[in-house]
């Protein structure tokens, strides 16, 4: 046998609001998107910021080469017939000085057929000596900073970005040193000839020792005449620099992310899986039949965010469960008391019956126990039906009703069916009035409220029934001209097997869970009902009220 109790309770926990983003998925975004989106921003920012150093560098290293050229195209050719050739041993001495004011820094000369006549790191010594002087050592960052820039250079070749197209730097093993030239010599003459017209793309690579090298190509002029090419090349170690001053910045910031991380991880941990793990453990207790009046903690129930609803939702439902079993348990009692009542009655009589041999005592005992028969009947059928209803509404989907035709049938049932002197209802209903309900239900309520209005009423009363829109719900008022309710039992007029009855009515007629199953009903339909005492203005009782609110379809 079930028993369905009110699941909302004055304390239960008000519905929650409705929020465009949570302030846990706030906190898991930040979370989450906060290092990769700095790692991001720095690898990008690092990618853009060298690929702009190396064309200023490039940019730079052009202009040199051409000041260079310049000077070349006119202090170290011979003019003969209107037409300049270069002289290499004047181009070589100048090519040294104009190079020496710059470290790390080769400079070379290509004649008109491509060959190298002029290199700042050759000269002649004593009796035609050549003596190559070797250019600085390539700059080693310390252990810490070379494994940082071999890591940076590593992920960033891993990371697909967009780069320059004027900027292309080759990382590959076979990358050119010092030594690189391009391909020029008689048996290519297309190259060559785009060379002396300044065609030769800049050449930036990173060589196997770790230097970084740029190349570029200007061709030498002089009267429009193309005199041959100078190649520079520099190893760009301020490039280098600046970016390992950058990736220590960006590495700063990463350890900050991480922490920040860190801190915010635990953060979580505190706001959300430890209350979680409360939450759990005052289910269990819950389970264990410990926590009878709600164990889930107070500091959970006051927070605001999901975990304060669900936390506060937790605690109505115990509250609501434990009050389902209270209510199952008074339940179980009354039903007992109930029929114990009958049965007694009529073991009692039939006891009484064996011994009794005069007719008329024989036909009053049978009388009274006809009158339990029927009596632990219409018991047994309405303890049948409240068990039964919240599990059809659970099932059922409201749907819309009209309640004017409802109430006029019921209505007119009653006048045409009732007897003389029996009270005549009155009916004031709008035309049309909707409500969401399930239509059974809703004839079983009216039709107990109207009973019970017509059995308290006087002889010739009037049993008078409104209904009205009032806002998005609907109102539906059953009044009588009866003594009304009295004060002591407002409160538990809806509780089941109410027994308080009108005087001279036959025993037996009611079980007392009319108006309990009608609260369950309304309930279940998420709607209310009230009760109450009419009252003249000078405080006298008219009769009895009961008030029924539905949602409005």
């Amino acid at each position: 046998m079930s028993e369905i109790a009110p699941l909302l309770k004055p304390d239960a926990a008000p519905p929650a609001r409705r929020r465009l983003v949570s302030p846990l998925l706030r906190r898991i975004l930040l979370v989450n998107a906060l290092p990769p989106a700095l790692l991001a921003a720095a690898l990008l920012y690092l990618d853009q910021y060298q690929d702009g150093l190396l064309a200023a560098e490039v940019e730079a290293m052009r202009t040199q080469a051409r000041i260079y050229a310049g000077a070349i195209a006119e202090a170290a050719v011979r003019v003969q017939d209107d037409r300049a050739t270069l002289v290499p041993e004047q181009a070589r001495p100048l090519l040294r000085r104009l190079v020496e004011p710059s470290p790390a820094t080769q400079a070379r000369i290509f004649d008109a057929a491509g060959l190298v006549i002029a290199d700042s790191r050759v000269r002649e010594g004593a009796g035609g000596t050549v003596i190559a002087e070797p250019l600085p050592a390539p700059a080693v960052p310390g252990g810490w900073g070379q494994r940082l820039s071999t890591l940076a250079e590593q992920v960033s070749a891993l990371v697909p970005r967009p780069r320059r197209s004027d900027v292309t730097l080759d990382r590959s093993p076979a990358a050119q040193s010092f030594e690189w030239q391009p391909d020029l010599g008689p048996e290519r003459q297309a190259e060559l000839r785009l060379a002396l017209e300044g065609g030769v793309a800049p050449y930036i690579r990173r060589t196997p020792e770790g230097r970084l090298l740029v190349s570029v190509a200007e061709p030498a002029r002089r009267g429009g005449q193309n005199l041959g090419i100078v190649l520079l090349t520099r190893e760009a170690r301020e490039v280098d620099a600046r970016l390992l001053e950058i990736r220590v910045s960006v590495l700063g910031l990463f350890f900050l992310a991480l922490v920040l991380t860190v801190g915010v991880s635990l953060f979580l941990t505190r706001t959300l899986a430890r209350p979680i793990l409360q939450l759990a453990g005052a289910a269990a207790e819950m389970r264990q039949g410990r926590g009878r009046g709600g164990s889930v903690p107070r500091h959970l129930r006051a927070r605001d965010d999901e975990i304060g609803i669900l936390a506060r939702d937790l605690q109505a439902a115990a509250r609501a469960l434990w009050a389902r079993i209270d209510a199952n348990e008074r339940f179980a009692a009354d039903v007992a008391h109930e029929l114990k009542n009958p049965l007694t009655s009529v073991r009692s009589a039939i006891e009484t019956l064996r011994r009794v041999e005069d007719p008329n005592q024989r036909s009053r005992l049978l009388a009274i126990i006809a009158e339990d028969a029927v009596r632990m009947d219409r018991l047994i059928g309405d303890i049948s039906d409240s068990s039964k209803v919240d599990a059809e509404l659970s099932r059922a989907v409201a749907e819309p009703v009209e309640l004017s035709p409802m109430l006029s049938v019921l209505v007119e049932l009653h006048n045409a069916t009732r007897r003389e002197k029996d009270p005549v209802m009155a009916l004031e209903v709008p035309a049309r009035l909707t409500v969401l309900g399930v239509e059974d239900r809703l004839v079983q309520v009216f039709r107990n409220l109207m009973g019970n209005a017509v059995s308290f009423s006087p002889e010739e009363g009037t049993v008078t029934i409104r209904a009205r829109a009032a806002g998005a719900e609907v109102e539906v008022v059953v009044e009588d001209e009866g003594p009304g309710i009295p004060e002591a039992k407002l409160d538990g007029i809806f509780d089941r097997f109410y027994s308080e009855r009108p005087r001279g009515e036959r025993f037996g007629q009611h079980s007392g869970l009319g108006l309990s199953i009608s609260k369950q009903i309304i309930e279940g339909l998420r709607g209310r009902i009230t009760a109450e005492n009419r009252r003249s203005a000078d405080g006298k009782v008219l009769g009895a009220k009961f008030t029924v609110r539905l949602p409005k379809a």
